[in-house]
């Protein structure tokens, strides 16, 4: 995976330039292996096609010199400022090498390709044309069908096109050429033509296919060098008469701009139906136009296709086989692709019971080896990935199967792994690019959206089993992720030489003593704690919330490199308070902190504390606790010192004091969750928590406030409790306050969403004030009394 090996380099690189220990001799030469760097990254996006033969070779270079640099830079306690960085320099010359080596390989791509005529390098694949059709069946997409001839038909006069918009393999291709070859669309348009376009369209070639299809006959259009006369003809031929243009398995919105011209619009009701699987394509062609979306089948649609298909000249599937085989299109997930590919396997295969259980135990392998062309298809949506998204796409693959994948999660893992270049512009931070890169893959139907926000941002996705095949099969090939699903001897081989690694395993007597020093990533779904951490070096990520931790090895705070550590812990031997230890300072490098704790069957909840050093962590981003406490910084010498500038979320902190010592250290803050028990608002009022001190957050955007429900009056919170008026999201529970004092809410001039959870305000009655929430978008009242007025 050249292009994260490359973006993950790049971004340590960046790390050692800001430093200035080394000599101005050893700068130069990292500044060169920077350049080097960028310049193969540039390489990679001018020149994506010419640069799969180098691949390898750049994946191996760049991985050796950032493994090369992070062990040094574990080492370099022990060593002497100018004896380190000597040390390093000599350990990279190898890799510098190399680098250097490709960079005159790369030269020689972009001479040759400079070369070759325009004609060839804007596509060397033709347009293909529509396949025949084999039967007059589109089984599951009858209403499909429907709605697109009433819209083909429809009374709107102006051309207008039609975007059919899903995954690779769910049936857009079936559609589009059923209702382009059904009697009342044949009779209904003066032509139609069909053309299917490639990742590296000719226009040249579509033209030519226009014309081929129109079916002229002048040798002088096909033996023209230029394409106006082409456009000329096929525009005069379409000229006053009312026609039907199917643009098949479109990649690109350029195509339009090409042939918008070459379309007239003659107000007769001629239209344009385009299939893609990407809907900035399917928006940009007619922004007015709503999409038509192919979705998954049903179980009933399912079984049907598949009976049509494997018993296309019988009457019934013999009863015997009838529930296995809605076992095997239960295993298909709703795509039709899938569906037909297993339908040629049973099709072939002997009729019994016997073969068809065998293909439901493994469905997958059942098309894996016996239609490549399946997997050709699906693999299309990888192979004209830009290079950016290849990774995050593979990396999806390391979740467990149908899991429901967070947004907030997959984007703070990317960014710790390195995926995400830095767009170069101070108005989006890497986890801003990164959540582009989560739209445009849900965009491009590599994964599915299953749960959004209320202003439409993604918040939870899933990938289809047969796309996470996919991934997985990439992964191992190009060695990006492994996963365990059982542990054998096998997994020792594939443990030493990864470099992410997925378990979904249980593995008796902890992790194998093994190398395990150029692993970066361990995704944990099923394991025990590791007795020792010490062998994993260069960790970037662990991710064990999945796991329960009854014990855990203080070794793991000595992991310099780790970006992003969170995991699940069981505090029931631990007391009231559980205290992270001052070791946790460390992690200079870590950017996310998740410590959540398992309650298991008795409720008990501890408050788990950090240490003092964590206001040293000047790299932490998000710090999300259940429930934590946080330190107040006591010493005025050490104030300058300490800052967590780049904290942006402080999740589920109790008896949070909200001094303005305190809000000075997190100033670019942007989501903040506070809980207040009985114990300490029996020990002090709300004005000892300088809750009015909230106004100076002027980032803040979201805050959940939770109080525990006592006894205790609260009459004075309302007094105490002002917010910033940046705030978009508010969350109050057991405030317990009046109504009237709404207007703390009320008047925040940019508050979108409210929640009101249990015992948030008191009393029968709300009466609301006119030119409050002006902006109010979703308002949701939980376990609070009933509101009238």
């Amino acid at each position: 995976m050249a292009y994260a090996a490359l973006v993950s380099l790049a971004q340590l690189l960046d790390q050692i330039l800001d430093h200035d220990e080394h000599t101005n001799y050893f700068l130069h030469q990292f500044k060169s292996l920077s350049q080097s760097t960028l310049s193969l990254l540039n390489f990679l996006d001018d020149y994506p096609g010419e640069a799969a033969l180098l691949q390898v070779r750049i994946t191996t270079a760049a991985n050796q010199s950032e493994d090369t640099i992070e062990r040094h830079i574990s080492d370099q306690i022990s060593e002497s400022s100018d004896l380190y960085w000597q040390k390093l320099y000599g350990s990279l010359r190898e890799s510098m090498e190399e680098t250097d080596s490709i960079l005159k390989e790369v030269k020689q791509v972009k001479r040759s390709s400079s070369s070759e005529s325009t004609e060839h390098s804007s596509g060397s694949f033709s347009p293909r044309l529509a396949p025949k059709r084999k039967n007059n069946a589109v089984l599951g997409l009858e209403e499909d069908a429907m709605k697109l001839k009433d819209r083909l038909c429809g009374e709107f006069k102006n051309l207008q096109t039609i975007p059919i918009v899903g995954m690779g393999g769910v049936g857009k291709t079936t559609l589009a050429r059923y209702v382009y070859d059904d009697p009342l669309i044949v009779h209904h348009f003066d032509v139609r033509v069909w053309v299917t376009i490639s990742q590296k369209y000719s226009i040249r070639l579509i033209l030519l296919d226009l014309v081929s299809f129109i079916g002229a006959s002048n040798k002088d259009l096909y033996e023209s060098k230029g394409d106006v006369l082409l456009v000329e003809y096929v525009y005069k031929y379409l000229k006053r008469r009312r026609y039907l243009i199917v643009m098949d398995d479109l990649w690109n919105t350029n195509v339009f701009d090409d042939l918008r011209m070459t379309f007239p619009d003659d107000s007769n009701g001629s239209r344009i139906l385009i299939t893609t699987r990407l809907l900035d394509v399917a928006s940009y062609a007619d922004p007015s136009s709503r999409f038509h979306w192919v979705d998954l089948m049903n179980m009933d649609q399912s079984w049907n296709l598949l009976r049509e298909k494997v018993f296309a000249n019988r009457e019934h599937c013999p009863p015997e086989l009838e529930q296995i085989g809605k076992l095997i299109v239960e295993n298909c997930r709703g795509l039709p692709l899938a569906i037909v590919v297993i339908a040629g396997v049973l099709r072939k295969a002997n009729q019994t019971q016997h073969t068809w259980r065998n293909v439901a135990r493994n469905v997958k392998g059942a098309f894996d080896g016996s239609d490549e062309q399946f997997m050709e298809i699906l693999a299309l949506s990888y192979t004209y990935l830009p290079h950016c998204l290849r990774p995050c796409f593979l990396y999806m693959g390391g979740f467990p199967e149908d899991h429901e994948i967070s947004a907030s999660k997959v984007i703070k893992l990317w960014d710790a792994e390195g995926f995400v270049k830095s767009n170069g512009s101070k108005s989006k931070n890497q986890e801003e690019v990164a959540e582009e890169y989560l739209e445009d893959l849900a965009n491009r139907s590599l994964v599915l959206v299953v749960k959004k926000r209320f202003n439409g941002r993604i918040k939870a996705v899933k990938i289809h089993d047969l796309l996470r095949d996919l991934c997985l099969r990439k992964a191992r090939e190009e060695n990006f992720l492994h996963v365990i699903n059982e542990f054998s001897v096998d997994s020792l081989k594939v443990i030493e030489k990864s470099r992410r690694l997925s378990i979904f395993s249980y593995i008796l007597g902890g992790f194998p003593e093994v190398d395990c020093s150029c692993i970066h990533t361990l995704l944990l779904f099923q394991h025990e704690a590791l007795h020792s951490w010490r062998s994993f070096s260069l960790l970037r990520v662990v991710d064990a919330l999945s796991v329960i931790f009854d014990f855990y090895s203080d070794d793991i705070f000595e992991l310099f490199h780790l970006r992003y550590l969170a995991f699940t812990f069981d505090y029931i031997q631990k007391g009231h308070h559980y205290e992270i230890p001052k070791s946790f300072s460390k992690l200079e490098n870590l950017r996310t902190l998740i410590i959540r704790q398992f309650n298991g069957f008795y409720g008990f909840r501890a408050i788990c504390c950090m240490p003092f050093e964590i206001w040293r962590m000047t790299q932490l981003r998000h710090l999300i606790l259940l429930d934590g406490f946080l330190p107040n910084p006591c010493s005025e010498t050490c104030l300058e010192t300490l800052a967590l500038d780049n904290l942006q979320t402080l999740s589920n902190i109790q008896g949070f004091t909200c001094s303005q010592r305190m809000l000075d250290l997190i100033p670019n803050l942007k989501k903040l969750g506070i809980i207040y028990s009985s114990d300490d608002l029996y020990e002090q009022e709300w004005s000892k928590y300088c809750l009015n001190n909230l106004v100076h957050l002027h980032k803040l955007e979201e805050l959940k406030f939770h109080a525990m429900p006592h006894d205790y009056d609260r009459s004075d919170l309302s007094r105490n409790l002002v917010f910033p008026l940046t705030m978009k999201k508010l969350t109050l529970s057991g405030c317990n306050l009046p109504w009237e004092s709404m207007t703390i809410g009320g008047s925040l001039p940019n508050l979108e969403v409210l929640k009101l959870k249990k015992g948030a305000f008191r009393g029968l009655e709300w009466e609301t004030t006119e030119g409050e929430f002006c902006r109010l978008k979703v308002l949701v009242m939980d376990r609070t009394d009933p509101v009238s007025g």
